[in-house]
């Protein structure tokens, strides 16, 4: 299970590029959709995790794809390879932060902790939440807040990661789910808000699985 997951991986996130890439070229995604179709497709990678890195070695194969990816991305960001990924054809850090809290969230939650839920808590929150926040906030956007991010991003920010956390903590069968899903999403929200962009991907799955496991598991 645990090599077929390393496979899987591999196939998953290139697809995900590949797919964007054409969508690009056939000018039905821009250049910011194109990056957020990435960004929210490859967040779908821990619940694939979940189900194929299991057993004693399962965090040694889980932290296989993250490193290898922290690589690439760099050199992505400084030869401009994945040109669907980059913003502005220059590169952006914020594609090398995702991978590194990818890796983070696995040490923690599949070796730490145990408990992989966690990570993916945070990681389905950036990827839907701050994936849709980013698409809706530069469509619709005309209340301004810091760091040119909107209102209408932030509310979207917060209704995706209530869903998100709901089904989450839903099938991990947690009490008052709803009441812990609002606060939950309220704290991804402020954080996404205050953070500058491309630092969130840092930010908001590490902050948000820390605050969750100090207020609600401790």
């Amino acid at each position: 299970m645990n090599t077929l997951g390393l496979v899987f991986s591999y196939v998953l996130v290139f697809f995900i590029i590949g797919v964007s890439t054409l969508l690009q070229k056939k000018k039905i995604l821009d250049e910011e959709g194109a990056r957020k179709f990435i960004h929210i497709g490859v967040s779908n990678w821990w619940i694939l995790a979940m189900i194929f890195f299991t057993g004693a070695d399962s965090l040694w194969f889980a932290m296989v794809p993250p490193i290898t990816f922290i690589g690439l991305n760099y050199l992505s960001y400084r030869q401009n390879i994945f040109k669907a990924m980059e913003r502005g054809g220059s590169g952006n850090l914020g594609t090398v932060y995702f991978p590194i809290s990818l890796l983070i969230l696995v040490i923690v939650s599949f070796g730490i902790l145990n408990e992989p839920y966690l990570g993916g808590l945070g990681i389905l929150i950036l990827g839907y939440g701050d994936g849709f926040a980013a698409v809706i906030g530069k469509k619709y956007g005309k209340h301004k807040f810091v760091f040119g991010k909107s209102l209408e991003g932030s509310i979207t920010m917060f209704v995706v990661s209530l869903t998100v956390s709901f089904i989450v903590l839903s099938v991990q069968g947690f009490p008052s789910v709803l009441l812990v899903s609002l606060l939950v999403a309220l704290i991804a929200t402020v954080i996404e808000l205050i953070t500058p962009k491309g630092l969130d991907n840092l930010s908001v799955p590490l902050l948000t699985t820390f605050l969750f496991y100090l207020i609600f598991l401790i």
